[in-house]
């Protein structure tokens, strides 16, 4: 029996590359999905790919009206909400925190931070009318260090883990699990085309070649999680943190002389 059948699962920024790649993965274990984003082409065009168990719409992350909407629909189209996936998610131009403006401060936060803050709010009833459920916070490497240039991504990364923590505490006891996960590099076009305004993408910055695992990640690596995380299988699981990153964090992996 699939993992998620009579289940209804809302992912956010799920027409990108790993939002798209976690659509389809709860999809194949039975979900019924809720498609939420701001690319109303795509997002029809992947609901009718996947077909009836399938939904798109618009959500702007940002916006409390655009969370009360699309989580009704989820709940008046599939009869339930069981499971919040905040993924959504931009990315800064790179800059100095002294060349950084406000504006980009602001909407990078607005849309990391306050997308996934206004996402537990409006789902939390919602996921506690279905008698318990889980979310999954979509967070970075970059929430677990420092990392130069990208000062408003990183700061909004490592609130979303204090946010995680203590919404798990907040809701736990009704059977609501809160985890985070945090990507590395993975292999999207979030990280090979450059931000809005700038002029490199992230991956200009890094080679896997010195990493444990010497390959980018895939979302479908990231999707295998997710899927674990939100199942059943992780009942006693919540406020926790998952890195995935094929040992990026753990420096490089030198390799020894042979004679």
């Amino acid at each position: 029996m699939p993992r998620f059948d009579d289940r209804t699962v809302l992912v956010t920024g799920g027409t990108g590359g790993q939002g798209s790649s976690h659509v389809r993965a709860f999809h194949a274990e039975g979900a019924n999905v809720v498609i939420g984003g701001l690319d109303a082409e795509r997002g029809a065009a992947l609901a009718d790919e996947l077909g009836a168990r399938a939904r798109f719409t618009r959500l702007d992350v940002t916006d409390e009206s655009s969370w009360c909407a699309a989580v009704q629909a989820a709940e008046s189209v599939f009869g339930a909400l069981h499971v919040l996936v905040n993924n959504a998610g931009v990315q800064n131009p790179p800059a100095l925190i002294e060349d950084t403006d406000q504006a980009t401060w602001s909407r990078i936060l607005d849309v990391n931070l306050t997308g996934t803050f206004l996402g537990m709010k409006v789902a939390a009833p919602a996921l506690r009318r279905a008698a318990g459920g889980a979310v999954v916070n979509i967070a970075s490497t970059m929430a677990l260090g420092g990392t130069a240039h990208y000062a408003p991504y990183v700061a909004g990364k490592w609130a979303v883990r204090g946010l995680t923590r203590t919404a798990a505490l907040e809701l736990g006891r009704d059977r609501i699990r809160v985890n985070t996960i945090h990507p590395g590099v993975i292999a999207t076009p979030f990280i090979h085309e450059p931000a809005a305004g700038a002029v490199s993408a992230i991956a200009d910055f890094y080679s896997p070649e010195p990493f444990a695992v010497p390959r980018l990640g895939e979302p479908i690596d990231v999707s295998r999680l997710l899927l674990f995380l939100a199942s059943s299988e992780a009942s006693f699981i919540t406020g926790s943190e998952y890195v995935i990153d094929g040992g990026l964090l753990l420096g490089p992996a030198l390799q020894a002389e042979t004679a």
